[in-house]
């Protein structure tokens, strides 16, 4: 891919052709990564380590918090901002390969059409993305784990577990889940933006 290529693909990505769109990616790309970057590994970073069960006992600590976690949610939340972009990458990169200019995305049907598109595929990953959180996080964090140790054959079927910074964990599980529904309502907006404009109701840029 040439370099004109590459840099309309970037200027699609980080411009798109909607105000809301614009806004959009300076929230997703700035206040959501950050927030997962920075709080995500101060929260979470250590979480295996200080994760402890009666008896205290590595091969316990180990097998109960991989039943606790079959997934670590800062690997999970990476890859949903990841999945999330596909298919707003996909349509600029289309854009760039064939050279249409942002205003002209609005103005052709089959453009808008396309960019829509590309759109409710964010909506519908987005909301794939909240079921699964809520199936593998839930909304609380509790003190306490019961890990069922049965498979390690041990004397005992049921191990309590403490959860380091389960108030945290908490507040940082609602956070996300916030940033999901506040992702979802911008791509409704920019959808409606879109139709305002190919209506005439609003002037396009």
């Amino acid at each position: 891919m040439s370099p004109n290529y590459m840099r309309s693909f970037s200027e699609g990505c980080l411009r798109p052709p909607t105000v809301i769109g614009q806004f959009h990616t300076l929230f997703f790309g700035s206040v959501r990564m950050f927030f997962l970057g920075v709080l995500g590994f101060a929260v979470y970073g250590n979480e295996a380590l200080h994760f402890s069960c009666d008896p205290d006992k590595r091969e316990v600590n180990l097998f109960c918090y991989n039943q606790f976690r079959p997934i670590t949610p800062q690997v999970f939340w990476a890859l949903q901002l990841v999945i999330v972009l596909v298919p707003g990458a996909f349509f600029h990169l289309y854009a760039a390969c064939k050279s249409i200019k942002q205003e002209d995305i609005l103005q052709k049907s089959f453009y808008s059409g396309f960019y829509i598109f590309s759109v409710f595929l964010r909506i519908i990953l987005e909301a794939v993305a909240f079921w699964l959180q809520i199936q593998l996080f839930g909304f609380k964090v509790n003190a306490i784990y019961m890990c069922d140790v049965g498979a390690l054959e041990k004397k005992f079927n049921i191990s309590r577990c403490m959860v380091p910074e389960h108030f945290e964990k908490t507040i940082f599980l609602i956070a996300m889940y916030t940033f999901t529904v506040i992702t979802v309502v911008l791509c409704v907006a920019e959808i409606f933006e879109i139709s305002c404009r190919r209506l005439g109701l609003l002037k396009t840029q």
